[in-house]
């Protein structure tokens, strides 16, 4: 088994606690309903939203893949840190056992800079390409997107 990291930051001009409020803390009602064509629903699998937690993206029919489970390793709401992995799903693809990821928002000129690592873990006998990383890297980055203009357009939302 493999690893390979991948890390990246950018700059939101949404503070810290608003993004990460919409982004990981309400993610399960948000996302859904900003994304429709995309995420059918997300499911708490088993927990209660803290560390341990696994939840269930549910993506729609026409989509890529069918679905994704994640663990919560750690959730720091006060320094605005989530460790999740990225457990079971045709997400993973035959490649790959899990995908470790960190994503935490720093205060920046009244807004925030978010820098997420990843850590790919493949399955003996396979290699990930970093094409394969900077697309899913690009989904990600373009979910984050959506949800900072929606936060722009709505500044009482998540207040």
């Amino acid at each position: 088994m493999g690893v390979v990291s991948f890390t990246q930051e950018f700059a939101c001009p949404i503070p810290p606690s608003r993004i990460f409020m919409a982004l990981i803390l309400d993610s399960n009602n948000l996302i859904p309903k900003l994304l429709p064509q995309i995420i059918k629903s997300i499911d708490v699998v088993h927990g209660d939203g803290g560390a341990g937690t696994i939840e269930q993206v549910n993506f729609t029919e026409g989509s890529e893949f069918k679905y994704v489970k994640h663990r919560i390793e750690e959730l720091d709401k006060e320094n605005f840190v989530c460790k999740y992995r990225m457990i079971e799903g045709d997400v993973l693809s035959k490649k790959l056992e899990s995908i470790a990821n960190e994503v935490k928002f720093e205060g920046a000129d009244g807004g925030s800079i978010c820098k997420m690592t990843s850590e790919y873990h493949t399955k003996e006998g396979f290699e990930i390409e970093e094409e394969e990383i900077k697309d899913g890297k690009a989904k990600a980055i373009g979910i984050y997107k959506v949800v900072e203009a929606y936060l722009l357009e709505n500044p009482h939302v998540y207040a």
